[in-house]
């Protein structure tokens, strides 16, 4: 879990500098991702998605509960 700091610091930030971030977390990312033989890349790549998936899951439920707030 992030600390009240942390969270705090990423709600302060613009909207242009979270995807700056996330572009540059990206980038530093990638090569490690994609290292190794292609079996386990390929498992690597399929957990991101289904992590991906039940986020997004847990967002639309939210949404669905509590109505949109944007």
């Amino acid at each position: 879990m992030l600390s009240q700091q942390t969270l705090q610091r990423y709600r302060e930030m613009t909207s242009g500098e979270r995807l700056q971030m996330t572009l540059r977390m990206i980038d530093e990312n990638l090569p490690y991702l994609a290292m190794g033989r292609p079996e386990v890349v390929e498992r690597r790549f399929q957990l991101l998605k289904r992590e991906n998936d039940l986020r997004n899951a847990g967002i639309l439920t939210g949404i669905a509960r509590d109505g949109f707030q944007g």
